[in-house]
């Protein structure tokens, strides 16, 4: 949803206007560039924050990403590679599938290879899995399986997935500056989370992404032209008179501290290492896992059932908030877009950085005006460009990109009023759908969770007839994906 002054952009013309269909989706390639801009603004954390969850965890030989017995010894080499992978799949995403939905390292996928999988077998191994489950998830899609399933959900169901991540953006942005943090001591509290560090908010990198917020807020209400980016701007000329004038360092070093990078110029603008790429050893934790061949299907599987549902999500809400999807919510050439998204899997294992995915911050260029795949070309191109300068991309903290959550989270959330809350056989299932994302920080849960109500109040009212079998099929899949943790210790 973009703002009522921009929807009677002017039309463009020439190649680049038909090839991407800009003027027919009412937008310019002025706001196709913003768009890509405000996109890789959100999702460039990922730059900085996959080296940290890859590099500092050691494989079951205390080796470390890349190699070496250091933590962090290769921290350089995996930001090229995450980068770089970024940078090429969504290149590819908005020129095969034109749709402006950008792709990089999934946040969940990365944290659940370093610490369920390769804390078990070699990182070598590890990333053999990645690969091997982008395989399985591309002939799913060859087949016609998972553009099937996505056209079994009804279409209430898929609304829910999209109001739900509204809710999970807007908290991640909370969280991931800090407005929102969890507390320490959760199981002897009455809630697992509070306001800032300890009750209240603490330190100068907070009040940034206050004044980010505002200040984007005032531009979009106001229906200023560019507002996310230009609220992306301000919040960071801010960051950096902040860090110079009161110098508050790392969150690492005090809970008021920048979230994860702080603003500055400083570092390296060499040439980018690639030392990870292509380290991969494929069917290597078939033999090294405890468990063996049971253990490292079930490793795939859950890698699998996460990238499968997760894109499903994310593709839709960015299609509906685009205003794209046709009348049973799917997006413009999905079959295209899940092709693009399982090659992703696959180039994040032999790219050496896990496996990549859609990132659902593509929300905030669509809130800027994004709608083709011009937008995720121009993300791509930033990407590459980090490889060489990623000094710049420090110099912008999450705390000034990520109150751009936050307002598109509000505007996904509009969706709300598309669901029937009178007809509880399809509002509880949307319910369970929208509270599990943002409560549990998945989803994937989310989904499991509406998927399972869904089947169940059909059962217990006797209406099977209206289920379609591959619902049937999804809800067996979540039980087993809910019983990871019992079933993983019954095999070893």
């Amino acid at each position: 949803m973009t703002n009522a002054a921009e929807q009677t952009a002017p039309p463009a013309s020439g190649g680049l206007d038909r090839f991407f269909k800009i003027s027919e989706r009412g937008s310019s390639v002025a706001r196709e560039v913003r768009g890509g801009i405000v996109t890789f603004l959100a999702m460039a954390y990922i730059v900085v924050l996959n080296p940290l969850i890859l590099g500092l965890t050691p494989d079951s030989t205390g080796q470390y990403l890349g190699g070496g017995t250091v933590a962090g010894a290769n921290l350089a080499a995996i930001t090229a590679a995450t980068a770089l992978v970024a940078g090429l799949l969504s290149i590819l995403m908005g020129a095969v599938a034109n749709f402006p939905l950008a792709l990089a390292a999934g946040l969940g996928l990365n944290a659940f290879v370093a610490n369920s999988i390769a804390r078990d077998t070699t990182w070598e191994a590890a990333m053999g899995l990645v690969v091997l489950e982008g395989v399985v998830i591309l002939v799913l899609v060859l087949t016609g399986f998972r553009k099937a399933v996505f056209k079994a959900v009804p279409q209430q169901l898929k609304v829910a997935i999209s109001v739900g991540i509204g809710l999970f953006i807007a908290l991640l942005g909370m969280v991931d500056a800090r407005f929102v943090t969890r507390i320490p001591d959760a199981f002897g509290t009455t809630v697992p989370v509070q306001l800032g560090a300890d009750g209240h908010l603490q330190g100068w990198p907070v009040l940034v992404f206050c004044v980010g917020l505002l200040v984007m807020i005032a531009l979009w209400v106001r229906k200023v032209p560019g507002a996310i980016l230009l609220g992306i701007v301000v919040a960071t000329v801010l960051s950096i008179i902040v860090d110079k004038l009161f110098t508050p360092g790392s969150s690492m070093d005090s809970a008021g501290g920048w979230a994860l990078n702080q603003p500055s110029l400083s570092g390296d603008w060499g040439l980018p290492d690639l030392s990870t790429l292509f380290r991969v050893d494929l069917f290597g934790a078939f033999s090294t896992l405890e468990g063996g061949v049971l253990a490292a299907l079930l490793l795939i599987f859950s890698l699998l059932l996460a990238d499968f549902f997760d894109t499903m999500g994310t593709m839709t809400a960015i299609g509906a908030e685009a205003g794209l999807n046709d009348e049973d919510g799917t997006p413009p050439h999905a079959q295209r877009i899940l092709i693009v998204d399982s090659v992703a899997a696959i180039a994040g294992g032999v790219g050496g950085v896990s496996s990549n995915t859609s990132f659902i911050e593509s929300a905030s260029g669509v809130g800027e005006g994004a709608r083709t795949g011009l937008s995720t070309i121009v993300t791509g191109l930033l990407f590459l460009a980090t490889m060489f300068l990623s000094p710049l991309v420090s110099a912008i903290p999450s705390e000034a990109a990520v109150p751009a959550l936050v307002l598109v989270g509000f505007l996904m959330m509009q969706q709300v009023t598309e669901i029937d809350w009178t007809d509880v056989e399809i509002a509880i299932p949307a319910f369970l759908t929208i509270i599990v994302m943002p409560f549990t920080y998945s989803i994937s849960a989310g989904i499991g969770a509406g998927f399972i109500a869904f089947l169940v109040i059909k059962l217990v009212m006797g209406k099977l007839q209206e289920i379609h079998a591959l619902m049937w099929v999804v809800a067996a899949l979540f039980v087993v994906y809910f019983a990871y943790t019992p079933i993983s210790g019954w095999i070893n």
